[in-house]
């Protein structure tokens, strides 16, 4: 088998932002082999935002949800990707039972960082020096070079994924020559990182008086939040909460009708930064030191505060203080003085 015409698995993460900045690692495998062919075997529900990277052939469904052991389900799905003659695997998370899959599958280099004991499994392991290589996506990307080069810091290109024209019947009818606001108020790790809905409410009441319309978007799980923002906005003509009502790819594809995008350190940021919108990131309890958006269009908020970033889920001393203190003014100023 010629060199660039490699097979390759990536074992894939399990969030959202952590899957799209793996797609820096497929476009620099594509870099060094053209003609390589690479399948991400994860969660089902990240097979949206691999159809939207071009760099993948296909996605394989990760029947074992996160957390669960699944000895003989892994069993069962490494040996029936023997037969798609993988040269390489390049697993991403940094659990045992993740390497496992490939090892069944008999691939000959299985590739990934040490952790939790996986020296049997993984046959080329690196050790991580996470001074060396502080972003996560560094620390991707680096897996596709040799254990030699394991920890110099790789260049890499941000993620780009390709949004699909969206349908009308989720797309909501806006004025011509009006401009789109997007608000991605949710956030899955927890309260903490949440700026909160009144301030969110506040700034989309401003843009509208400057003649914008106001999608929020999310989960389920955000549905009350994007509730209470549209009560917080008088002009309900020109606010539409689609928390809960739209699928992931119908999510990408509506973000990329933004012309600009306010969110939490969420993966609805992460996916907004690969569509390459304006964005406005505002980080709380968490650091864009690890997992930024990456993207040049991309500005992100956070104010120092003295206990912070604490990464918790709540926040420990009860002030919320590195949200709280972010005003919408602020954020509608930083907005406004791109779209003038």
């Amino acid at each position: 088998m010629s060199h660039s015409k490699r097979n390759i698995l990536i074992i894939g993460p399990s969030w959202v932002g952590d899957m799209v900045m793996a797609q820096s690692l497929f476009s620099e495998l594509k870099q060094q082999y053209p003609q390589a062919h690479i399948d991400v075997l994860a969660p089902e529900w990240t097979r949206p935002l691999l159809a939207r990277m071009p760099e993948i052939r296909s996605a394989l469904s990760m029947p074992v949800t996160h957390g669960v052991f699944g000895w003989k389900q892994r069993r069962q799905i490494g040996l029936g990707l023997r037969q798609n003659q993988y040269d390489q695997a390049i697993v991403l998370p940094n659990s045992w039972k993740s390497a496992l899959i490939p090892w069944f599958a008999n691939i000959p280099q299985r590739t990934g960082w040490l952790g939790e004991m996986r020296y049997g499994l993984l046959n080329d392991s690196r050790k991580l020096d996470k001074q060396a290589l502080p972003l996560m996506v560094q620390r991707f990307v680096a897996l596709a070079y040799p254990a030699s080069q394991a920890n110099s810091a790789p260049e890499y290109q941000p993620p780009r994924m390709l949004a699909q024209p969206v349908e009308n019947a989720i797309n909501p009818a806006k004025a011509s020559g009006k401009k789109r606001l997007i608000l991605c108020p949710g956030a899955e790790f927890g309260p903490a990182k949440q700026w909160p809905p009144s301030y969110y409410a506040t700034l989309g009441e401003q843009l509208i008086e400057h003649g914008w319309q106001v999608l929020v978007m999310g989960s389920q799980a955000d549905a009350a939040v994007g509730e209470q923002i549209v009560a917080g906005i008088s002009d309900k003509q020109n606010v539409v909460n689609l928390c809960g009502k739209t699928q992931l790819g119908e999510a990408i594809d509506l973000i990329a009708t933004a012309d600009h995008v306010v969110s939490n350190d969420s993966g609805l940021m992460h996916i907004a930064a690969a569509l390459d919108k304006p964005l406005i990131a505002l980080y709380g309890p968490t650091s864009p030191a690890f997992t930024p958006p990456l993207s040049t269009n991309a500005k992100i908020v956070q104010i120092p505060v003295d206990c912070g970033p604490c990464f918790q889920r709540t926040c420990p001393q009860g002030h919320h203080k590195c949200m709280l203190d972010i005003p919408s003014a602020r954020i509608a100023d930083l907005l406004l003085s791109q779209h003038h």
